[in-house]
């Protein structure tokens, strides 16, 4: 009888060392200045400051952040497609996304790739885009972990999670404290879905309407992959270059990342008690991929509203002096904003407005 070995247990280990060969030169393209070579280790290595005269923060009372997420069923549809390294970039907008809410920098993320079987190529575009990812928004791939689990996946299938950390002073904490009767509230363009609702998307466009992801969208002038793997906005470059600006406590008041649960409940997160805010609806052209989902699936609008973000993937609640200028430079970013609400005393809770 022959002996048992891993490899018949589902897990090969020569190809999964071939596949961890080409990971360090993913990694290495996102590395900053502050993460210490480490050789062979167990865990990464990141400096938060250093004496150099061009890299040095300086910090004065430094607190992290920490934030994790995950894609969700968007990578059913990547498999589906056999696209893989879209979903690498809405790992890290996920995390990332959040950690600035707080008024962070992004300073390093880990990620966990899980698999049925070993896939070198698959590893691999997966992962180059979470690099893609990572120097969007300046932050360091520092590690991660891969894991094979031949009886937990079916074939075809694969998860991914996503771990960030970054800094912020204490006394620049964006926590939403601040925010007061008429403040204006900016919402700035998402790039679609995100990472939000595919369980229901999928449901309108694979069981009800009967597409495949080859299928193409007239008036959408893509097909369904290409309309539902476009990847989730990463916001952190243009609105830290905001924060950078301004003294933050007097300007930025609160900001959101419209995940799961749309404008109403993410927005309600932030506010303080007493506090209410108030959405006018048609401030925003709304992209045709919601209205599209909408008409296919027949879905009412309340609940469109509730799972999507609806062309809103962040809003920032500031002084109300200053929402133009700050839109101005949101534009100069490459990033459209509008004027969508404000707030009032109230109880706290965010309400649409008609008209």
């Amino acid at each position: 009888m022959a002996k048992i070995t891993y490899k018949d247990a589902g897990v090969d280990l020569d190809v999964y060392n071939q596949a961890m060969q080409r990971l360090p030169r993913l990694l290495a393209r996102t590395y900053t200045p502050r993460v210490l070579k480490l050789e062979g280790g167990f865990a990464g290595l990141f400096q938060l400051d250093f004496n150099n005269p061009l890299f040095a923060r300086r910090y004065r009372d430094p607190v992290l952040v920490a934030c994790t997420d995950g894609v969700g069923t968007k990578l059913k549809v990547a498999s589906a497609a056999g696209i893989h390294h879209t979903v690498g970039i809405d790992l890290v907008a996920m995390c990332v996304n959040d950690a600035l809410c707080l008024g962070a920098e992004p300073l390093f993320f880990l990620d966990y790739v899980a698999l049925p079987k070993d896939d070198p190529e698959l590893l691999q575009q997966l992962v180059s885009g979470i690099t893609d990812g990572c120097m969007q928004c300046d932050c360091a791939l520092l590690g991660g972990e891969t894991a094979i689990l031949p009886d937990t996946y079916a074939p075809g299938d694969y998860d991914l999670a996503g771990f960030c950390v970054g800094v912020v002073e204490r006394d620049e904490v964006i926590d939403g404290k601040a925010i007061a009767p008429q403040d204006a509230i900016i919402g700035i363009a998402s790039s679609g879905l995100h990472s939000n609702g595919y369980s229901l998307a999928r449901k309108i466009v694979f069981e009800l309407a009967k597409l495949t992801v080859n299928d193409y969208v007239e008036e959408l002038g893509q097909t369904v992959a290409q309309v539902l793997l476009e990847p989730t906005t990463i916001y952190v470059r243009p609105v830290r270059s905001v924060l950078g600006y301004y003294r933050v406590k007097n300007v930025v008041h609160g900001i959101a990342h419209i995940t799961g649960g749309g404008l109403l409940e993410n927005l309600r997160r932030i506010l303080p008690e007493g506090i209410q805010a108030v959405i006018r609806r048609g401030t925003w052209p709304t992209p045709p991929v919601f209205a599209w989902l909408q008409k296919l699936g027949e879905v009412e609008q309340a609940e469109m509203e509730r799972v999507f973000n609806m062309g809103i993937g962040m809003v920032m609640v500031v002084a109300p002096f200053f929402a133009d200028s700050i839109r101005q430079q949101l534009k100069r970013s490459g990033l459209q904003s509008w004027e969508i609400g404000y707030i009032r005393q109230g109880p706290r809770s965010v309400i649409w407005q008609e008209g």
